[in-house]
């Protein structure tokens, strides 16, 4: 059997790539996801520049993931620089972290993945066939932004966040009115909108690939914020070992690189956070995760979207414990702690909503970046998903090319990539 499949600019991811399939006389010889963008070059960008400056620049890398950016660039700087943040500063982050995390879980599962299991082209037509359904992800994600807003100083590349700590801090009457709207708004709407993805877990295709799966893992918290790289083929590693677990490389079909570790790829994101650390989950999203039928390993990647939306009940729920936590002693009055005891190399990691994401940064004496790294999630993801695609098409291949075009797109978008965070390539010629 013939088959050739070439969609060109995926609709409902963030940024360009194309699906291309070719397989002749029952043999496939091509099946991967091509990125096209042209590389953006953040890390030569940030040389030269203040520790002042690190933040605010790499934080433009993303307008979704800005925040998780953000943090991941303080950490590094912080690290090389030897300064120290107070637990408050701690609480305030990890809130953030949770803010950023179901904004964008939300709008992926119920904007972007849902029109999928509807059988509709985009978000719109739910708006007349699905209105609360929208109505209800409006809701969280204005509350998740409200949460960027009053901590972090807006919803989109934060300003109040500096190294060593805030430049402006909520006041406790904004801690207690945003918990207010946590538990009468978020939380019902979160519950609702559970019920729709478990009414909508027929439309998930039924496949299954075991691969590694990478991400934050904290022995006490489930790993978002911070935390030691997790792998579930050989467990715990150091950050400082970041680059012996990522080993980038370079594909003639990406400007992106693509990345493995103990196998030929590797998953990140919210499922590789799930089957590394389902443990660590609040009791809600426990819950949730039984209601949806998502159990520990899970090997079916179209499930992160399911993933997704356990966290986002994590995240709801652990941030009003956060809050509680600070209202119990007050918010004091701190100033950022930014006088360097030491000028050097820093790497940190954050789990962004599409993975684990790593930042080193080294600073000489004068405070001045030297030399800077960023290895993006979604490049990490590349090479499981051409792996996924190897696997799924011969076992599809009798369902037609409508589809199997259909579920390889639901298979991309089920990864939730950033693609233009991706594309770091120097130099790529293609060969045709």
């Amino acid at each position: 059997m013939d088959l050739q499949i070439n969609v060109h600019h995926l609709t409902r991811v963030e940024g360009h790539g194309n699906i291309v399939i070719d397989m002749q006389s029952g043999q496939l010889k091509k099946a991967q996801l091509e990125i096209v963008e042209p590389p953006r070059f953040f890390e030569a960008m940030l040389k030269g520049r203040n520790f002042h400056e690190a933040a605010i620049i790499t934080s433009r890398i993303c307008g979704i993931c800005s925040l998780g950016h953000q943090m991941t660039s303080l950490k590094a700087t912080e690290a090389a620089l030897g300064l120290a943040i107070s637990e408050q500063t701690l609480k305030l982050r990890k809130i953030l972290v949770h803010g950023a995390t179901f904004q964008s879980n939300v709008l992926h599962a119920l904007f972007l993945a849902a029109p999928d299991f509807l059988n509709v082209g985009s978000v719109f037509p739910l708006i007349n066939t699905h209105k609360e359904v929208v109505l209800a992800a409006l809701r969280l994600k204005r509350l998740a932004n409200e949460i960027g807003e009053l901590i972090s100083g807006r919803a989109v590349h934060p300003i109040s966040c500096v190294p060593g700590g805030f430049t402006k801090l909520p006041t406790n009457e904004e801690l207690a009115a945003l918990r207010e709207k946590l538990v009468t708004q978020a939380i019902p709407d979160a519950s609702f909108v559970v019920e729709v993805v478990a009414s909508l877990a027929g439309a998930i295709p039924d496949f299954v690939r075991e691969t590694e799966y990478i991400s934050v893992y904290s022995p006490q918290e489930y790993g978002l914020y911070d935390g030691q790289i997790c792998s579930s083929d050989s467990g715990l590693h150091p950050v400082d070992d970041y680059l012996r677990v990522t080993n980038e490389f370079i594909v003639p079909h990406s400007t992106s690189k693509h990345a493995r570790f103990n196998r030929s790829s590797y998953f990140v994101g919210a499922l590789a956070r799930f089957n590394n650390s389902s443990a660590l989950l609040s009791p809600l999203a426990k819950d949730v995760a039984a209601r949806l039928g998502l159990q520990a390993p899970n090997y079916n990647p179209y499930m992160n979207t399911v993933a997704q939306v356990v966290e986002v009940a994590h995240c709801v729920e652990d941030t009003i414990r956060l809050i509680d936590e600070l209202l119990a002693t007050g918010i004091k009055a701190e100033k950022p702690n930014q006088e360097p005891t030491r000028y050097g190399r820093g790497m940190a990691t954050t789990e962004v909503p599409r993975g684990i994401l790593f930042h080193d940064y080294t600073y000489n004496r004068q405070g001045q970046i030297e030399k800077a790294n960023c290895i993006i999630p979604t490049g990490q993801n590349l090479a499981n998903i051409d792996d996924d695609m190897k696997k799924l098409v011969p076992e599809i291949i009798g369902e037609g090319k409508a589809a199997i075009t259909k579920k390889l797109e639901m298979l991309v978008r089920a990864y939730d990539p950033c693609i233009s965070c991706s594309v770091h390539l120097l130099d790529v010629q293609f060969d045709e």
